[in-house]
C-alpha cells in the first residue's frame, strides 16, 4: 500500500494513545486481501481498531453485519451477489439506525465514475483505494466513525464536481426502474454472458436469471437480448 489519503500523520499511536475503538467487518471477496488487511490494521492494542466479521459476498456481508453491528464497514465494490451497492440497499436501517448507525467505507481498487458515484448514493460515507497506507485508512476509519465524509484525494475533486456540477449525470428513470440484481443481469446480459455462466457468477439459479431477464424486459419495454444488449451499449454500462 502506498500513501493515498496524506492527511494522517501518527494514526496509531493517536489510536492507541486516546484509547479509542472501533468495531471494523472487512467485506471483500479475496480473502488474502481481508488477511492483509487484517493484519495491517488489526492489532488492536495499537491501532484500535477491532475487526469483528468477514465476508466474501452479499448474502454473507448482511449476515455478518447484521449479526456484529459494527460502527464501520470497510466494503468492496465488486461483490459476488450483487456489488457492494446491493449490501448498501439491504442495509438500509442499519445505516440510518437512531443509535449506533452502521457506516461503511468503500475500499476498492477501481476508481471508476460509476463504482464511485453508485456507492456513494447507496449511502457510504466515503471511497479510498486499495492503495491507501495502513496508517491512512485507519485514520479514515475512525474518521467515519465520527461522521465524517472521507476520499482519496484524486476522487474528492471528482465526487463534488459529479454531484454539484451541472453536467452531473442525470438520473436514468428507466434505470432506476430496475433493481440492483436486476441491473447486474442486465449488464451480464449485455457482456454476452450465458444464463448458465451469469447464475454462476451471481450465485442463483438459472431460472432466477431468467426471471431477472424476463423483468428487465417488462421494465424497459424490450422484446429481446439483442434489444437489451443495444440499449445496455448506449448507456455505455457494458
Amino acid at each position: 500500500m502506498s500513501d493515498e489519503t496524506g492527511s494522517a500523520t501518527g494514526t496509531e499511536s493517536g489510536a492507541a494513545g486516546t484509547e479509542r475503538r472501533v468495531r471494523v467487518v472487512l467485506v471483500d471477496d479475496h480473502r488474502m486481501f481481508r488477511t492483509g488487511v487484517q493484519a495491517e490494521i488489526g492489532r488492536t492494542e495499537t491501532t484500535g481498531v477491532e475487526v469483528v466479521g468477514e465476508a466474501a459476498d452479499v448474502d454473507q456481508a448482511v449476515t455478518v453485519i447484521t449479526a456484529t453491528r459494527p460502527e464501520v464497514v470497510l466494503l468492496d465494490v465488486h461483490l459476488p451477489g450483487g456489488g457492494g451497492v446491493e449490501v448498501l440497499r439491504r442495509c438500509v436501517s442499519l445505516m440510518g439506525a437512531a443509535e449506533d448507525p452502521v457506516r461503511f467505507l468503500a475500499l476498492s481498487v477501481s476508481d471508476a465514475a460509476e463504482d464511485v458515484i453508485g456507492v456513494i448514493r447507496g449511502g457510504a460515507r466515503g471511497y479510498v483505494t486499495k492503495t491507501i497506507t495502513g496508517t491512512d485508512l485507519v485514520d479514515s476509519i475512525f474518521r467515519v466513525q465520527e461522521g465524517d465524509a472521507v476520499f482519496s484525494p484524486r476522487l474528492a475533486g471528482f465526487v463534488l464536481d459529479a454531484f454539484a456540477s451541472t453536467d452531473a449525470p442525470p438520473v436514468d428513470e428507466d434505470m432506476d426502474r430496475l433493481t440492483q440484481r436486476e441491473r447486474e443481469v442486465l449488464r451480464l446480459i449485455a457482456r454476452g454472458y450465458a444464463y448458465k455462466e451469469i447464475a454462476k457468477q451471481l450465485y442463483i439459479s438459472v431460472k432466477t436469471v431468467e426471471s431477472h431477464v424476463s423483468a428487465v424486459l417488462r421494465k424497459l419495454q424490450l422484446s429481446n437480448r439483442h434489444e437489451l444488449t443495444r440499449w445496455a451499449t448506449a448507456r455505455r454500462l457494458v
